[in-house]
């Protein structure tokens, strides 16, 4: 059962949401940074948007990602992203083992993030983006 299992608390990673200026135009993309000195194993991600456009509530769906080994000190792309998602709430539930120890976080871009005095420079990607740690 989850209540459990002991999740103790995520720190050194974070998710970040960048844009790429490409000769086809600007490409938007989510990455996982571990900043921890030590590998991810078995990094489970799932991703989806809700929220409302237009006065109607929208949801998109869900979508599962996993990386089998995240290691120190490095990132991974995640998933391509539609900037038309940015009105939406962007939520992606991050769960990973250290050794044999199981990590779970939830990260949330609200619609106002995307603000473009939002956007600032992510060393460890060298892009522009939004990153939430």
């Amino acid at each position: 059962m989850k209540k459990d299992i002991d999740f103790s608390p995520v720190t050194g990673v974070k998710l970040a949401i960048v844009k790429k200026e490409k000769s086809t135009g600007t490409e938007w993309a989510v990455y996982i940074i571990n900043l921890n000195l030590i590998e991810l194993n078995t990094v489970m991600i799932t991703s989806k948007g809700y929220g409302e456009i237009d006065g109607e509530k929208r949801q998109t769906s869900t979508l599962r990602h996993v990386i089998k080994e995240l290691g120190a000190e490095s990132v991974a792309k995640i998933e391509p992203i539609d900037p038309a998602l940015f009105v939406l709430t962007n939520e992606f539930w991050v769960s990973y083992y250290i050794l044999d120890q199981i990590f779970d976080k939830k990260f949330i871009f609200t619609p106002g993030s995307f603000d473009p005095v939002n956007l600032r420079l992510i060393p460890e990607l060298g892009l522009v983006g939004i990153l939430h740690g």
